[in-house]
């Protein structure tokens, strides 16, 4: 009896069910690099690069505790180069009677997982993910019959169901959320501590030439490579946060500088999401540190509310949401992304700042990608799917079950609200308060109108406007449209003319994408 293991690349974690299930004795596990995955959207090389890498390093690991690893890597000229062909060809090679593998985070790949047993005429099982703190089953029954899904309630619901950050019955602190002390602008002079960075081995640069050959044409920075691959090294960079930036994330979380990519983000995601790091044991680390009076609570509070509150809470999105999810299309937005995603080529500081980022890091933090990127996308009616690909292939945290929810929902808003209450819809002052983006940019961010005139400030006005009919009652934007009633028509009509003469002009699509 011979039990195959399909292993995808983001459960590279040993304690994963399918592997806590199964006797080593007995146990083939498969793990494949296939142009399939490689290519269904134009990924970042160092997305690629980072993957490849995590997933060798984690089958040599595997093959150091005693587990039978066939790796098919993307070069082998046997390849079927997706899935369904893999297996298959495992299942002859190793004469497999069974078929164990854990739930894939993305509808599709749950498709193809569901058809093994019909394409090997074999039984197989597909166990849940539990390295999630909150099961499907469970998301669906606390979504079901609530008229919103608001993520502050399902945190507190995760912040009780875990102990995470509680003196028994009541929140640590005092209260549940500390968001209100997280809002602070970046100082003038202040100094970020540098990311710890891990050399490429021999593993790595094998990999690193082999992305360079097949995807030279891919978005992105390759080099310099010092993302962390294996668990230890994941570990280190977990620890240098905890250290060193942490303390000082939840003040400036939403700060943006010039310059500066990383500021006191953790860049923890990546590692998470592939299953190197668990966010359980994440939450705990950081938790201890509050205890031990390190770290702050407006910190503390901020970080692990990002993992367990939204991180679970996209996730559960995702699946009650359905296969057809990022199709949505609320505002009927059809608009091409512009060319200067890819290229950061523009005037535009801030897009030209968050667009750098992206290419040379395979990240952006989530201001960046919420209020300068997925803002402008919304505000010019940028046809959702277009933006939920570049934002699924440029980003090395990026699976659909995350990408989707935050980009479809929250921040285009092309589910209606399932998500969210209001747009995350804002002009140019948002921008200016948040970074230094707009003291040395091409555009004046306090003008609305003329030459020189922030394009965030007409586009946010124009967005408001052309949508009043499906946004005018909602009780959250009362404000914003109150205060473009106050402008009177003539000034109106010059901002609405300011917008459709920079939209008429915006570039479109990348050649290539």
């Amino acid at each position: 009896m011979t039990c195959l293991v399909p292993l995808l690349g983001d459960q590279l974690s040993p304690g994963l069910a399918a592997l806590r299930e199964a006797d080593k004795a007995d146990t083939i596990v498969l793990m494949m690099e296939v142009a399939a995955e490689a290519s269904y959207v134009p990924h970042h090389r160092k997305k690629i690069a980072f993957l490849f890498s995590a997933m060798r390093h984690f089958a040599a690991e595997l093959r150091d505790a005693g587990w039978t690893v066939d790796y098919v890597a993307l070069d082998d000229l046997a390849n079927g180069q997706d899935f369904d062909s893999e297996v298959v060809r495992a299942v002859a090679r190793h004469g497999a009677t069974s078929i164990v593998t854990v739930e894939a985070g993305e509808w599709r790949v749950i498709d193809a997982q569901q058809r093994w047993g019909a394409l090997t005429g074999l039984p197989c099982t597909i166990l849940p993910d539990d390295r999630f703190l909150f099961s499907r089953t469970d998301f669906a029954d606390w979504a079901h019959n609530r008229k919103r899904l608001v993520m502050e309630d399902f945190y507190r619901l995760m912040r009780r169901h875990t102990g995470i950050l509680m003196d028994g019955i009541a929140p640590a602190g005092g209260q549940w959320n500390f968001d209100i002390e997280n809002r602070k602008p970046p100082r003038k002079g202040m100094t970020y501590p540098p990311l710890p960075a891990f050399a490429p081995d021999a593993i790595t640069a094998a990999v690193l030439d082999l992305v360079a050959a097949r995807f030279g044409n891919n978005f992105g920075e390759l080099l310099p490579f010092s993302h962390a691959v294996t668990r230890d090294q994941a570990l280190v960079a977990l620890d240098d946060f905890i250290r060193h930036r942490l303390p000082r994330f939840g003040d400036y979380q939403d700060a943006m500088v010039a310059g500066e990519d990383h500021l006191f983000h953790s860049q923890l995601s990546s590692a998470m999401n592939c299953g190197l790091l668990l966010p359980l044991e994440v939450c705990q680390a950081a938790e201890a540190a509050y205890r031990a009076g390190t770290v702050p609570i407006n910190a503390v509070e901020g970080f692990i509310r990002q993992i367990l509150g939204w991180r679970e809470y996209v996730r559960g999105i995702h699946w009650i949401a359905g296969p057809d999810y990022t199709a949505r299309n609320h505002f009927g937005a059809t608009r091409d992304l512009p060319a200067f995603y890819w290229t950061g080529e523009t005037d535009m500081r801030c897009l030209a700042e968050s667009v750098g980022a992206t290419s040379r890091h395979a990240h952006a933090h989530h201001i960046q990608r919420l209020m300068v990127l997925g803002n402008f996308a919304m505000l010019i009616g940028t046809d959702p799917v277009q933006i939920h690909v570049w934002f699924l292939a440029v980003y090395d945290d990026a699976y659909e079950w995350v990408e989707a929810p935050n980009v479809i929902g929250m921040s285009q808003f092309a589910d209606g609200g399932l998500m969210g209450s209001k747009p995350y819809a804002g002009g140019g002052a948002y921008i200016n308060r948040m970074s230094d983006y707009c003291g040395r940019c091409r555009y004046n961010v306090k003008q609305r109108t003329g030459p020189d005139a922030c394009p965030f400030n007409s586009l946010y006005w124009d967005f408001l406007a052309r949508h009043r009919d499906t946004l005018g009652r909602n009780n959250r934007l009362l404000r914003m449209y109150d205060g473009w009633d106050r402008f009177d028509a003539a000034e109106q009509g010059a901002i609405r003319a300011q917008a459709a003469e920079f939209m008429a002009a915006l570039p479109g699509k990348a050649e290539g994408y």
